[in-house]
């Protein structure tokens, strides 16, 4: 114990001298977060197959009978355009996935504390594996449910450890970069299931559906695999007692033997907050107060974009204004391309122009487009959602269906995963992660749910509902949420401390005095005056 608190305590000295930690990007962290982040495969394939596979006629037949009629009279003039695939058992089919993630996200944190956060990515691959195997072999609608259960539970796995590990082993100023490596992944994930889906449904037989539930098993076999090569980050591995193990990982993926400033700093991270045992009640102290706040605003926020309304459902969306079976699969995956090249935006602006600007753009133009899909749909179907839609009028949804995905995709996409990764103390960051996690899965799962019966009953309205969340998201950034851009992640405290209504939550007993330089800087980053 003795080495620990020698450095903890050479830490200070370093920081009073205003050193800096080595930021440049290795080969070593590169690959590292690279597999890492081959884990958002597994959520974005998941999320970009459901809507392709229930929207094939084969599929429902078999599974869905009820529904596969409806459409059908829909699909010859005889019923509403909105209200054709309302049906509950089909809802639960792909919302069930997320109540097991959002279950599985309470004891996932204990697992990340205890064996670290490789085995978390381990134990999310390996029950997606099964997931998937159970849902290819499906016999009866039962199969399907328990199956996307197993899915679920992997999802719950991914979605708390990946984005911890992606933030704990990035270099500082490169953080945003790596971190948003998972959400390309995710997009890669949604346009490889797009694919998928376009082909499947074009095979003959009817068990297309069957290579498309199967092939899940690709992205979770990736991770499963990866993780077993993955070293652990070096706050996990201090956390559980391993500091010569972490001094050679930090040394390692930072590229010089000059690390010691910033592994002191990273063991006071550890220790200062007083040996944290009960973390989940911890975390409603008021010190924490901030944190939790965005642990549950951010990814409610981002669910109620309505992103994921749109890409569970594209295939049958696109179907609904009119679009047919193949041309509505293609339409999804011309989206899965611009969620893609949009993503690469976000990767080159965050550490630039940081996370504000970009939630604060993308949000606008998430609320021009979601107004304007409304009022062209309402204008073609009107409230009876009877007729057809032309196909210059559809092409036109389409497109500004694109740019919606865009701006989705360069700002509250990634950085709705990015924020609660990084903004969350030692102590506390896997509860708080659990946090963020269950709650974007409860949303999730409310919006999966309620997706199709919202879209039959409000018709075109629908859009503007989700509009009027994205109007509240973006005011609610601009004013509560600091910037988090080249802060260090054990020194994020900073961030609130500076800010003009949580710095009344955080107390100075959290080392104001020893953080002072790095709140100068921060201050005068971010044209604050330092008094």
């Amino acid at each position: 114990m003795g080495a620990p608190a020698a450095a903890a305590a050479g830490a200070g000295q370093g920081e009073g001298e205003g050193k800096e930690y080595p930021d440049r990007l290795t080969l070593y962290v590169f690959l590292t977060c690279t597999v890492a982040a081959t884990g958002g495969l597994i959520v974005g394939y998941d999320i970009g197959i459901s809507g392709g596979v229930t929207s094939m006629d084969a599929f429902l037949q078999e599974f869905f009978p009820s529904v596969y009629r409806e459409e059908r009279t829909a699909r010859g003039g005889g019923g509403g355009q909105y209200c054709k695939f309302d049906s509950q058992l089909l809802t639960a089919f792909t919302s069930s996935l997320y109540l097991a993630a959002l279950v599985a996200s309470f004891f996932v944190a204990s697992v990340a504390r205890s064996l670290g956060r490789r085995w978390s990515m381990f134990g999310a691959g390996v029950s997606f594996l099964a997931g998937a195997a159970l849902n290819a072999a499906a016999r009866d609608v039962a199969m399907l449910i328990v199956g996307r259960i197993l899915l679920g539970v992997g999802i719950g796995f991914a979605g708390l450890s990946i984005p911890i590990y992606l933030s704990e082993m990035a270099p500082h100023r490169l953080r945003g970069t790596l971190n948003i490596g998972l959400q390309l992944m995710i997009t890669v994930g949604i346009f490889s299931a797009n694919l998928v889906n376009y082909g499947a449904a074009r095979i003959r037989g009817g068990w297309g559906w069957r290579l498309s539930l199967g092939l899940a098993a690709v992205p979770a076999g990736i991770i499963t695999a990866g993780s077993l090569f993955l070293p652990d980050t070096p706050s996990s591995l201090i956390s559980r007692g391993y500091h010569e193990q972490a001094r050679r990982v930090l040394r390692r993926i930072r590229g010089t033997h000059d690390v010691e400033d910033e592994y002191g700093d990273l063991v006071a991270a550890s220790e200062a907050p007083g040996a944290v045992r009960r973390p989940w009640l911890d975390i409603l102290r008021r010190r924490y107060r901030p944190q939790l706040a965005m642990a549950v605003l951010v990814p409610f926020f981002q669910q109620l974009t309505g992103i994921n309304a749109i890409m569970f459902y594209a295939p049958v969306l696109f179907k609904t204004i009119g679009l047919g079976g193949d041309a509505s699969l293609m339409s999804a995956v011309i989206t899965g391309l611009v969620n893609i090249a949009a993503t690469f935006v976000s990767i080159a602006t965050v550490d630039r122009l940081g996370r504000r600007k970009l939630f604060f753009q993308g949000g606008c133009q998430m609320l021009l487009c979601q107004i304007i899909i409304g009022t062209l749909i309402g204008v073609e179907f009107g409230a009876s959602g009877d007729g057809t839609i032309p196909k210059a009028f559809a092409a036109a949804v389409v497109a500004l269906i694109c740019v919606y995905v865009a701006g989705f995709a360069w700002s509250w996409g990634p950085l709705g995963i990015l924020v609660p990764s990084e903004i969350f103390p030692l102590e506390i960051r896997p509860a708080a992660q659990g946090v963020s996690v269950a709650v974007s899965m409860l949303c999730t799962f409310a919006v999966a749910q309620a997706f199709l019966p919202m879209l039959c009953r409000m018709q075109f309205g629908l859009f503007y509902f989700f509009g009027g969340w994205v109007l509240a998201m973006t005011l609610f950034v601009a004013a509560f949420l600091p910037e988090t851009k080249g802060v260090p992640i054990e020194k994020m405290g900073v961030v609130w401390r500076t800010h003009w209504f949580w710095r009344r939550f955080v107390a100075d007993e959290d080392g104001r005095a020893g953080n002072r330089d790095v709140e100068m800087d921060y201050r005068k980053a971010e044209g604050i005056a330092v008094r």
